[in-house]
Order: C-alpha cells, then sequence, then structure tokens
C-alpha cells in the first residue's frame, strides 16, 4: 500500500484537543482548550437570530462579504493606526488558525526557513512544515520570556523567508514591547524577511502594558501579514471568523490560496458578527477590565493553593510550575491526566508549547465565568493533599 507523507510524523493529534476530550470524559473543568463557557455579546446573538431568518445562507465572495470588510477595516484603521481598504488589504478566512496557514502558504516556498519563537502556539510549527518550510527556533527565556538579541540575529542571518510573531502571546501571556518590535523589525528589513503575525488576544492586555500591532511600525505594513480573528474577542470560538491584513501585492495571493483551501467563511455568521465590530470604544475597555478582574482572580487562588507560576501580560493563560510535584521525573502529559482524573481541572502539558525538553510546566486558562473560576480554584486547592494521599513515589518513576 502507499504510504502517508513523511511530513506527518513531525508531529501528532493536538495535545490541547486531547485534554479536552479526556476532561469531558471525567466531567473536568476544561481549562485546558482556550474557550469562554459564557455568551457573546447581545448585539450578535440578536443578529444572529434575525440572519437565521433573513439569510444570507449561500456563498459570498470567498474574501469575504463587502459589508463584513468594510465594519473589519473601519475598526482595524482605528486601531492600527493605519488605513486599510476593504477592498484591496483583507481577505476573510475561516478562523485565524486558517488565517495563519494561508499566510504561510503565501510567503514560503518548499525549503524556505522560518524564525518560531518557543514557546509557541503549537500550529505555528505544523503550519511550518506542511507548508514545506524549515522551522529556525529562537528561545523566549522565562520569567519575562524575553528574547536574547544576539541569538534573535545569527537566526536572521540564515536568511529566514519570515519570522512568526504572536502578540500577546500563548502560551505565555507575554506582551512584546515597541522596543522589542523595533529590533525585530530592523533585522527584518535588513535581511529581507516576511513578519507573520497571530494577534488574536490584540484586546486582552492588562495594564500598564500596551498593545504595538507590528504593521504600524514605520515601513513594517508592505511586509507584514498580520493574522488575527474575532474568536477571543468576541467570544465566538465556534463561529470561526478570521481575517488577515497586509498589503494589496500580499493579500492578493492570499485570496487565491484561501480560495482554494476553504473557498470562504460562513456567510450568515459574517452578517451576524458585523455589530462586533461596530462596538464603541467602552466595549473594549469594558473587556480589557472584565479579563484583568479574571486573572487577578485566578492568580489569587493559585497564590493561595501555594502554587508556583508566572503572571500573564495580555491573553488569558497562565504557565503553572509543577516541578515539586513531578521532581523533573514524572512526565507533564501524565501529571496532566492525573489532575484531570483526580483533581478535576483540565491543564494543558507546557512540553507541547516548547522545542527545548520543558516538562515542569503546564497552561491555564481564566476565561471562564467567575463561578467556574472559583470552582476550579476550590479543586486546584486540594492538588497537594490529593497528590500526597495518593502516595505516589516520584522517586520510582
Amino acid at each position: 500500500m502507499p504510504k502517508v507523507s513523511k511530513r506527518l510524523d513531525f508531529f501528532t493529534e493536538s495535545i490541547i484537543r486531547k485534554m479536552t476530550r479526556i476532561s469531558n470524559q471525567y466531567g473536568a473543568i476544561n481549562l485546558s482548550q482556550g474557550y469562554p463557557d459564557f455568551d457573546p455579546p447581545k448585539e450578535l446573538l440578536k443578529e444572529l437570530k434575525k440572519v437565521a431568518k433573513e439569510g444570507p445562507h449561500q456563498y459570498e465572495i470567498t474574501w469575504g462579504s463587502e459589508e463584513f470588510r468594510k465594519a473589519l477595516a473601519k475598526k482595524q484603521s482605528k486601531f492600527m493606526g493605519i488605513d486599510i481598504d476593504p477592498y484591496t488589504d483583507i481577505v476573510v478566512s475561516c478562523g485565524s488558525t486558517e488565517a495563519m496557514m494561508v499566510a504561510m502558504m503565501t510567503a514560503c516556498e518548499p525549503g524556505d526557513k522560518v524564525i518560531v519563537f518557543s514557546p509557541f502556539y503549537e500550529n505555528y510549527v505544523a503550519d511550518v512544515v506542511l507548508s514545506g518550510a524549515e522551522p529556525i527556533y529562537v528561545p523566549l527565556n522565562p520569567p519575562n520570556f524575553n528574547f536574547d538579541k544576539d541569538e534573535l540575529t545569527r537566526a536572521f542571518e540564515q536568511k529566514p523567508k519570515a519570522i512568526i510573531i504572536c502578540n500577546p502571546s500563548n502560551p505565555t501571556g507575554k506582551v512584546f514591547t515597541k522596543e522589542e518590535l523595533q529590533f525585530i523589525a530592523d533585522l527584518a528589513e535588513k535581511h529581507d524577511t516576511f513578519v507573520i503575525t497571530d494577534e488574536v488576544y490584540e484586546h486582552i492586555v492588562m495594564k500598564p502594558n500596551k498593545h504595538v500591532y507590528f504593521a504600524s511600525l514605520k515601513g513594517m505594513f508592505e511586509r507584514t501579514i498580520s493574522c488575527s480573528s474575532l474568536s477571543k474577542t468576541y467570544a465566538i470560538t465556534g463561529w470561526r471568523l478570521g481575517y488577515i491584513i497586509g498589503p494589496s501585492y500580499i493579500i492578493d495571493k492570499a485570496r487565491t490560496v484561501h480560495d482554494f483551501l476553504t473557498v470562504g467563511a460562513a456567510s450568515p455568521l459574517q452578517k451576524a458578527a458585523i455589530p462586533g465590530l461596530e462596538m464603541p470604544d467602552k466595549y473594549y475597555e469594558d473587556l480589557q477590565e472584565l479579563y484583568t478582574k479574571k486573572r487577578d482572580l485566578f492568580i489569587k487562588g493559585l497564590d493561595e493553593a501555594g502554587l508556583k507560576f508566572i503572571t500573564p501580560q495580555g491573553a488569558y493563560y497562565v504557565l503553572v510550575d509543577i516541578s515539586e510535584f513531578t521532581g523533573g521525573k514524572i512526565a507533564d502529559v501524565e501529571f496532566c491526566e492525573w489532575m484531570i482524573k483526580e483533581v478535576g481541572v483540565a491543564a494543558v502539558p507546557g512540553s507541547s508549547f516548547f522545542k527545548e525538553p520543558v516538562n515542569h510546566l503546564i497552561r491555564l486558562h481564566f476565561a471562564k465565568k467567575t463561578e467556574t473560576l472559583k470552582d476550579a480554584v476550590d479543586r486546584l486547592k486540594t492538588l497537594r493533599d490529593k497528590w500526597n494521599k495518593n502516595n505516589i513515589d516520584i522517586s520510582t518513576k
């Protein structure tokens, strides 16, 4: 029988989705896969109900409905500080997952090199490999997850075709400073490199940190492929509405890739999401306040539980140090599976985000109702006692 592609040997099933499945099996609180357990804004639900009756229900223009693109261009022009043309600078995708894949296939040829910061969201390396490119890993160093300038410079000297930047970062919660981004911009210009950004958490940034759109830096719009999504901002992860913004010479090719990958995003959901794009500034201010409160509530609970963690600057993830339990002798995957079954809380093993042999971190998220977070914290407060009660002897592992 013929053999499947060797590219697929490079990675396995998503560990995040695996943890969700195990969480569902045992009825745990799912703090692994990053989606809310609360409703989207009422304006979107009202429009969705109307669209269900009135349509549209057929194909839209493959790169996004005109009405949606106009609303998106108006919103992003304001926040990014760039004059975005809805007719030439946007392609609407099936979530940011497709947006990133389209960006990679648009920018790269087989054999090209792509810089990926480690830790990274698991899809990035898959995108690089499926595009036939080769990743160059540059570590982000805890606890602040800063990069070493000399190391990044050496990576650029390998003449990469692109660099991927997740800002704010999943899984670390890091918000890149303007100075850090400018350093990357100078290298990208010097070595003629594309910059592919994942900015899905652009509106979830805790003060005093500020999100800087890479494309807004002087001279960078022409080489930046900005990917994002409505999923996190409006709590509609299941609607799968993402987009790419960039100069017309990139978007023209990206539209072709997108067309042959998925044809187009769901037309009724594009229509229903427009009220979200037209929200006043106060919505985003309230969103920042909401997630700041959720973060503070959650990390206070982690602190009361005696757990070590890294406070995020943005996004809605927290990395928790489990080395006191595992001693480096029990895999983080095994620990997460035990925690689901015995503690009732699902996390993601940190090793799935790192190129380096990191086995002492797990990722939890706090995009949940207050009562859900309080319940999760109460369960996590029993973690140490349950671990000890089960007489888990790490010295024999």
